[in-house]
């Protein structure tokens, strides 16, 4: 691939795999559920710890089966924008995003469905692929003949509850509530705290093994980009479901700042396959190379 449409894979990918660990959760609040000051429809406001607050929002977003967002921001000197759609159940997920860094900058579409994921990288890649605009991978077919995961566990995010993760940011020593702010229209309460990766691995010993599993390998995601400690800010509406997300560090090769906005949930999401004549497949390039990577 050419350094452009490379970089800018990359940086989706990057994306994605933290989405799952930066506590990407998030509910719409209606507007029968929540008044114009951001409470409860006939409710007094009740005043909660901010701990207690970020954990109940991790706890309603459990319910979760599909969901809408925004996401924008930086990760190892690549910027990234764009949208994306997912369903956990059937796991599902489209993505179209732009970025790149030193100044190039491309954009790629992703869809995962089923057991493969299809990238898209516009008239650049098209060049590179005889004409075809979309990659394939194949992760069963490809997990077969390398005897590893191809994208590190990438498959995995769509249908793993990011809600999980969340609860990392009720660990912080130091969390607080900044006050109120409002995102996208909605009003909602801001609270900020900065996590170490230890505090959280810790708040871990009271999860079941499943769970506790499943957050240890997001950790060692954080772990792998050298970082130690992450400040963490999240938005919360009046009917305490997250609305929007932030998370900085400092990783050994640049920054990290990703902000997750959350638009819709719990609405159908239908991804499709691209056509077959406009896809090449990455195990069958494989195998006609004599099974070497590409």
């Amino acid at each position: 691939m050419r350094s452009t449409y490379r970089r800018t894979a990359v940086a989706v990918l990057a994306g994605v795999l933290l989405c799952g660990t930066a506590a990407c959760t998030g509910e719409k609040s209606g507007p029968a559920a929540v008044g114009e000051n951001g409470e409860r429809a006939g409710q007094k406001p009740v005043e909660v710890t901010p701990a207690a607050a970020v954990r109940k929002a991790a706890d309603n977003s459990r319910r979760i089966t599909s969901l809408t967002y925004r996401m924008s921001g930086e990760v190892q000197g690549q910027t990234m924008e764009g949208t994306a759609a997912m369903s956990m159940k059937p796991p599902a997920m489209q993505m179209h995003m732009k970025g790149g860094s030193a100044g190039e900058t491309g954009e790629v579409e992703l869809r995962l469905t089923g057991d493969a994921m299809y990238i898209n990288g516009g008239a650049e890649a098209a060049a590179e692929m005889d004409g075809k605009s979309w990659l394939k991978l194949d992760m069963a077919e490809l997990k077969k003949s390398t005897g590893q995961d191809p994208l590190g566990g990438l498959s995995s995010q769509a249908d793993r509850n990011p809600a999980e993760e969340s609860a990392s940011m009720s660990a912080a020593r130091d969390l607080k509530k900044v006050g109120p702010a409002t995102v996208d229209g909605v009003r909602t309460t801001h609270y900020t705290g900065t996590v170490t990766l230890a505090d959280v691995r810790a708040s871990l010993a009271d999860e079941d093994a499943e769970t506790r599993e499943r957050r240890t390998q997001a950790l060692k995601k954080y772990e792998d980009m050298g970082i130690e400690k992450l400040s963490m800010d999240m938005w919360i509406d009046g009917s305490d479901h997250t609305k929007q997300f932030r998370t900085r560090s400092t990783t050994d090769k640049g920054r990290l700042d990703l902000t997750i906005t959350f638009v819709d949930f719990n609405k159908p999401v239908t991804v499709k396959a691209p056509p077959a004549s406009e896809t090449m497949d990455l195990a069958e390039m494989m195998k006609g190379a004599g099974g070497a990577a590409a």
